[in-house]
């Protein structure tokens, strides 16, 4: 029997439709309001989407969905579960944590339609304030997305400070996907879809990015950074940049991440800690907030990496709500010691 596909089964489980054309912009990064402008998923589909249009439909309740292991928590003999590679330029040590997990072509299938969600929350800074992704993290795995032979690469994110515009331009990250050939992708609120969460303790249920539900494949790659609300902004955190609704987030957000993280499910997470932003996060604007580690986490299980990430900030997987909440609802895992973990050099 042939396996359901990420894509198909994300298609399947949105219900609804994305409401008005270019809604407000909401919350993101941050608790305040915003501005406008995996292999395979682990799901198993529970319901249609009503409508082939996105005029507005009532959101259906879906059925339960049957629960099913993190990609990480089976070993597969000689791949490491997780990768921490140090050392070296952005590019290389991208390659190198790809190389020591298999190999680009495990995550990207040759004709794959492939997301890549970055952080680029504000338009205020350069990477250099590691307030977003660096720009050279994220156009190498543009290019090593064609070099699998990807059909296409889209790289998206919704600012809550400035305009995804000028964000894009600032963050450095538009020059590099475009220089890699990429596609910066705006994220407009009419091609949002209301989906069901069926494994959801809280948050039953929001409006996700269509770009998002239709890719083959997506890539997470947050940067690791304080956050004023959640402690730190990381893997998990950082996909709560491709739902509309991000201020019904912070309400309680260790759970509801967690429960977003039911739904949404990369099938690979590369954490920038180049450089990492200490304090006064999200958005910083001090150097002296920052600092330098050229580092770079991957793999399949996004909670590993969001656990090994707080090591960095003097902290464990158990200071962090949300990745303890994940961990217990089975989503992947956050003990480091029970982890097949590779330390290798970028150089």
């Amino acid at each position: 029997m042939s396996k359901l596909s990420r894509r198909d089964f994300l298609r399947v489980a949105a219900i609804g439709a994305g409401a008005a054309a270019l809604n407000k912009f909401l919350a993101a990064c941050s608790p305040g309001a915003a501005s406008p402008t995996s292999q395979p998923a682990r799901l198993l589909p529970t319901a249609t989407r009503a409508v082939s249009t996105y005029a507005p439909v009532a959101t259906v309740a879906a059925g339960p969905i049957q629960a099913t292991s993190s990609p990480a928590t089976t070993s597969i003999p000689g791949v490491p579960d997780l990768v921490v590679v140090r050392g070296g330029e952005p590019e290389a040590l991208v390659r190198r944590a790809l190389a020591s997990l298999g190999g680009i072509e495990k995550f990207v299938p040759k004709g794959a339609n492939v997301v890549v969600k970055p952080n680029i929350c504000v338009a205020y800074h350069t990477y250099e304030y590691a307030a977003t992704t660096n720009p050279w993290v994220v156009g190498a795995l543009v290019k090593m997305c064609f070099e699998a032979g990807a059909g296409s690469v889209k790289v998206m994110d919704f600012p809550f400070g400035g305009s995804a515009q000028e964000a894009y331009v600032k963050s450095g990250i538009k020059e590099q996907v475009e220089a890699a050939g990429g596609e910066m992708a705006y994220m407009p609120g009419f091609k949002y879809v209301t989906t069901s969460i069926p494994n959801g303790v809280e948050l039953k249920s929001t409006d996700v990015f269509d770009d998002i539900l239709r890719a083959d494949v997506l890539i997470n790659v947050p940067i690791a950074k304080h956050h004023s609300l959640a402690k730190l902004t990381l893997g998990m955190k950082n996909l709560m940049g491709v739902v509309r609704n991000r201020s019904a987030l912070h309400a309680n957000v260790g759970q509801r991440l967690a429960d977003l993280s039911t739904l949404l499910r990369p099938q690979l997470t590369v954490l920038d800690a180049v450089r990492i932003l200490m304090a006064n996060g999200p958005t910083g604007g001090n150097l002296n907030d920052v600092k330098k580690l050229d580092t770079i986490l991957a793999s399949s299980d996004i909670v590993a990496v969001d656990s090994y990430a707080t090591t960095f900030f003097g902290m464990q997987a158990g200071d962090i709500p949300y990745i303890t909440t994940a961990s217990s609802m089975g989503l992947g895992q956050s003990d480091l010691k029970s982890l097949k973990i590779e330390e290798v050099s970028g150089a």
